[in-house]
């Protein structure tokens, strides 16, 4: 029980540092494609769109780990909300 509330301590806090970079990353990839697919814009108009999803005004040093960190949070995240979730659904089948 004490390791699900260290999870539940970690997720807490660690989310709102990991939620700013995969909220520019959805919302700049989902826009970039629906630009292209619904709104007919080329590639070369939307570009600036796809730097900023993959970070690429970091600079080529930061750039791998942007990516690498933003892979980290989600599977984070995941995992932690995944422990959780079970950890619930195991109280309620209990009571």
């Amino acid at each position: 029980m004490k390791l699900i509330n260290q999870f539940r301590k970690w997720h807490r806090n660690l989310a709102p540092i990991i939620m700013l970079p995969l909220v520019i990353t959805v919302s700049t990839g989902v826009i970039y494609r629906l630009s292209k697919d619904w709104f007919g814009l080329s590639r070369d108009q939307v570009h600036f769109l796809m730097s900023i999803h993959e970070g690429e005004y970091l600079g080529h040093t930061l750039e791998p780990f942007y990516v690498l960190f933003n892979g980290l949070g989600v599977i984070w995240m995941l995992v932690t909300g995944g422990v959780m979730v079970f950890q619930n659904l195991k109280r309620s089948f209990k009571s």
